[in-house]
């Protein structure tokens, strides 16, 4: 099977600077990557990815704050990759993206910048 990945990139301010508990956090990820496999269910690649349930692999990464989740929504878009940014109501707050599941080498260039989700 290919290499097929799913990055989700997460707000690290959500926690340090609004003070969400842990939890939070986790739902919005859990929200963001739900919509994003439902948006393109019928995409082979998410098929393929959903079709091994033990072995799915998924990275998560942290930006510092709204207006680097906001760039890469933009710099994805630009690029036609397909993604959920998921935008926490009623309080209208960018909290993280998720990418559709894809093959490693077509989207990791895009986030490679950002780091790994630390605690």
């Amino acid at each position: 099977m290919t290499n097929i990945v799913q990055y989700i990139v997460v707000r690290s301010d959500l926690r340090s600077a609004l003070s969400w508990p842990m939890g939070a956090v986790i739902a919005q990820c859990c929200h963001a990557t739900a919509a994003v496999i439902h948006l393109n269910s019928e995409d082979a690649d998410t098929v393929a990815y959903l079709k091994d349930l033990d072995n799915m692999h998924k990275v998560v990464l942290e930006a510092k704050d709204e207006a680097a989740l906001v760039k890469l929504s933009e710099k994805l878009k630009e690029n036609e990759i397909k993604h959920k940014l998921w935008i926490e109501q009623p309080e209208n707050i960018p909290t993280c993206i998720a990418l559709k599941p894809y093959v490693k080498d077509t989207v990791h260039k895009y986030v490679k910048h950002f780091k790994l989700l630390k605690e």
